[in-house]
C-alpha cells in the first residue's frame, strides 16, 4: 500500500493545482489526517468568501492506492465547487429540509457529482497523468456481486 506522506504528495498536489488553473481562483494547502476518526480517503475544508481552502488527506488509512488519482479527484470537487453550491442552494430552496423529497434530490445529486467527478477525474489522469493505474481500493469493502444477492427469493 501507498504511503501517504507530505514530502511524496506535495508535488503531486502542486502540480494538479497548476493543472487544473486552480492556482489562479484558490488559495490551497494540502493536510495530511492521521486522526483514526477521519475515515474518508480525502475531503475539502472550504472558505468560498476568501477563496481559500484545505485538502484534507487520510494519511493513517488511504483506501486508494494512487494518491494522483484521489488528489486530482478531490481538485476536481473544488474545481465544480460554485456549481455545487449553486445545486445545493436549488434544492434547498425548492424542498422542506428533513422531507423524503429533499433527501431522494440530495442523495441522486450527491451520488451525480461523484459519479462526474470520478469520470473526469479518469479522463484527466488518462490525458496528462503521470501515473495512469486506477485504484481498486474500494471495491475491496464492497460485496461481490453474488454476495449482494444472498438472501433474495428467486424471481
Amino acid at each position: 500500500m501507498y504511503q501517504y506522506t507530505q514530502e511524496n504528495l506535495q508535488p503531486i498536489f502542486d502540480k494538479w493545482l497548476a493543472r487544473l488553473r486552480l492556482t489562479e481562483s484558490w488559495d490551497v494547502r494540502l493536510e495530511l489526517v492521521e486522526d483514526p476518526a477521519f475515515t474518508k480517503t480525502g475531503d475539502f475544508k472550504v472558505d468560498p468568501t476568501d477563496r481559500k481552502a484545505i485538502l484534507l488527506l487520510n494519511a493513517r488509512n488511504p483506501r486508494q492506492e494512487n494518491p494522483e488519482e484521489v488528489i486530482c479527484h478531490e481538485l476536481m470537487h473544488l474545481k465544480l465547487y460554485p456549481l455545487d453550491q449553486l445545486t445545493e442552494t436549488l434544492i434547498d430552496s425548492h424542498y422542506q429540509e428533513g422531507s423524503p423529497e429533499r433527501s431522494a434530490m440530495y442523495t441522486q445529486f450527491m451520488v451525480m457529482l461523484e459519479t462526474t467527478v470520478e469520470e473526469m477525474t479518469k479522463c484527466w489522469l488518462a490525458a496528462v497523468g503521470e501515473d495512469t493505474e486506477l485504484s481498486y481500493g474500494r471495491c475491496r469493502g464492497m460485496k461481490s456481486f453474488n454476495e449482494l444477492y444472498e438472501g433474495l427469493k428467486p424471481l
